[in-house]
């Protein structure tokens, strides 16, 4: 009998939990009787949800009869013995999330934790946050942005001040309710966001035009308690990220900030990432809650065929400068006037890390762009013997130290129980741009041979002037990777003034430029209009298109063209890109 002190909202927590361990479990190669331990204990607690509700958890897949005779015939595929299960068992474009969940566990990226939702990021995801930071942090401070800190906690009479922005992060809202055995007097919220934890500082500060403009930005963590399906990296219920808040005495001040942090983004994911994004306006129905506009850059996984959003930078106008009475005196008025503040905010996080992987890894892993790698190449001695190793060993040790010397991020593998092939797959799987493979030949003929992760083309390279030589290349391999994910990215991006044909173009994994009128009703006309009723695939997307951008590059002239939406007969104000999304 299930425990019925338990309720069917703990059970669904729980279930989500024990599936995290799962995941968690196979993603690292752990042992079979582990996994069948674990999933005992799932089936278990997934029975007591059906005993107790009469119905199958949320989520749980529905099967045809048909199906269910055909996964019973189907055998478990079998391990060879003597063969590890270091490599990834998914390949990315069959079954793209058990690939990814692979991936980011055996690349030692992701440590699963025991809170649905929350995830360790292990040293080699958070150097690549690491150098996005320093990155982004050299580029916002020749701006004359500082940074600062302000707490996590926020008042439920803060929150309340902004109910209008708030609205869109309601059900995501954390509270903290107990301290120890003890109520607290009143629930405190744990941010969100941080609009309602700086703004009243703000109000205080200001008073004069000489107070403006304030331009400060916080790295930190929100919480958002996401009660979809969790995705490490692109949907979590805590993440980092910076955000940055500023206040200006003129509109065009601030407006101006709004497009130059934009830059700063498209720099980040083109110059560091190897990405490219579509820079681009969000739609009414899309923008910031309590914003005037919102400008955001776009990527596309070609994968999935959806666009996910890199960052935002969001002009608020003087909506929360009211709310918060940030104002000061105009300068030009004899009679004590008072102004309002015109105001901005704008983000990047680490959902972007989860872009790199999506964009750019392979069937072998990661592939990481040489400038976010945290190892941009990696010696492995080769046809070692007991009569060489030490003269190898010596030899990789000093190149070692000659290139990071030089600024190349550089490691000698020289443990002695792996062997060689073993060291090749795994320096794959995680990603790093360069492997230098020196055996005796090589230490004869003063020489090494490099393989690019990103082609698997093999070089030989001669030892004078190597770190140069590999300078050069790695440049070469960002490069190449931003070229072909550019060019895969335009390959998939499609322009169409027909509804059929838009609709078609969606379930061929296009992200698509259409002509739009710009009201919100005919964008909700579009989601549930290109909405598949009929699942063929169970792996191909159903969802409807949602609008990801008005993009500032527009394919052409859209006035002269009528709104896409079915049945709307009004003329289009721009292209819009519209596309599955993240």
């Amino acid at each position: 009998m299930p425990d019925t002190s338990v309720t069917p909202q703990q059970l669904e927590t729980q279930i989500k939990e024990q599936g995290d361990k799962v995941r968690a479990a196979k993603g690292r190669g752990a042992q079979k009787d582990e996994i069948q331990g674990l999933v005992n204990d799932l089936l278990k607690l997934k029975a007591d949800y059906k005993n107790l509700t009469g119905n199958d958890p949320p989520g749980a897949p529905q099967q045809s009869s048909k199906q269910k005779k055909k996964d019973k015939k189907a055998a478990p595929p079998k391990v060879e013995a003597g063969v590890t299960r270091l490599g990834l068992e998914a390949k990315k474009f069959e079954d793209l999330p058990n690939w990814y969940s692979q991936v980011i566990t055996k690349s030692e990226m992701i440590e699963y934790y025991d809170v649905s939702g929350c995830y360790i990021l292990r040293p080699w995801s958070f150097f690549i946050w690491e150098v996005i930071q320093k990155w982004f942090d050299t580029g916002i401070k020749a701006m004359g942005v500082q940074n600062c800190y302000f707490p996590m906690f926020v008042s439920n009479a803060a929150l309340e001040k902004e109910k209008t922005h708030i609205a869109d992060f309601a059900p995501e809202v954390a509270w903290v309710t107990k301290s120890g055995d003890s109520e607290l007097a009143e629930p405190i919220a744990i941010r969100p966001t941080s609009e309602t934890v700086m703004y009243p500082s703000y109000s205080t500060w200001v008073q004069s035009h000489r107070d403006l403009p304030i331009k400060l930005n916080q790295w930190c963590n929100v919480v958002r308690w996401e009660f979809k399906h969790p995705q490490p990296f692109l949907r979590t219920r805590e993440f980092l990220w910076q955000e940055g808040h500023t206040a200006f005495a003129t509109q065009e001040e601030a407006h101006q900030e709004v497009y130059d942090i934009l830059d700063l983004y498209h720099g980040v994911y083109k110059e560091l990432l190897a990405i490219p994004t579509v820079k681009g306006r969000k739609t009414e129905k899309e923008k910031f809650a309590g914003g005037d506009f919102t400008t955001t850059v776009e990527g596309y996984v070609s994968a999935t065929g959806r666009g996910i959003q890199g960052a935002t930078s969001h002009h608020l106008g003087q909506n929360f400068s009211k709310m918060f009475n940030i104002q000061f005196e105009d300068p030009n008025s004899t009679t004590g006037e008072k102004l309002f503040a015109h105001q901005n905010s704008w983000g990047l996080s680490t959902r972007s890390i989860g872009c790199v992987v999506m964009v750019h890894g392979d069937d072998k892993g990661l592939v990481l762009p040489p400038r976010v790698a945290m190892y941009q190449a990696v010696i492995v001695p080769c046809g070692v013997s007991d009569s060489n190793k030490e003269q190898l060993n010596t030899h990789c040790s000093e190149m070692e130290k000659t290139l990071r010397k030089a600024g190349i991020r550089t490691h000698a593998d020289l443990r002695v129980n792996y062997n060689t092939g073993w060291k090749f797959n795994h320096w794959e799987l995680k990603g790093v741009p360069i492997r230098i493979e020196i055996g005796p030949r090589d230490l004869k003929n003063n020489q090494v041979v490099v393989v690019r992760r990103d082609t698997g083309v093999k070089t030989t390279l001669q030892n004078e002037n190597l770190d140069e030589q590999l300078a050069k290349l790695l440049d070469t391999i960002h490069d190449d990777m931003y070229n072909r994910a550019l060019v895969e990215r335009d390959a998939n991006m499609a322009v169409t003034t027909n509804w059929e044909e838009f609709c078609q173009l969606l379930d061929e994994k296009k992200i698509i430029q259409a002509p739009y009128c710009g009201a919100i009703p005919c964008e909700e006309l579009i989601k549930k209009d290109s909405a598949r009723t009929e699942v063929v695939d169970d792996k191909a997307p159903a969802m409807g298109a949602k609008s990801l951008c008005i993009p500032f590059e527009q394919p052409g002239d859209a006035t002269s063209q009528t709104c896409i939406a079915p049945k709307c007969c009004k003329a289009a104000k721009a292209y819009t890109l519209f596309g599955r999304s993240y």
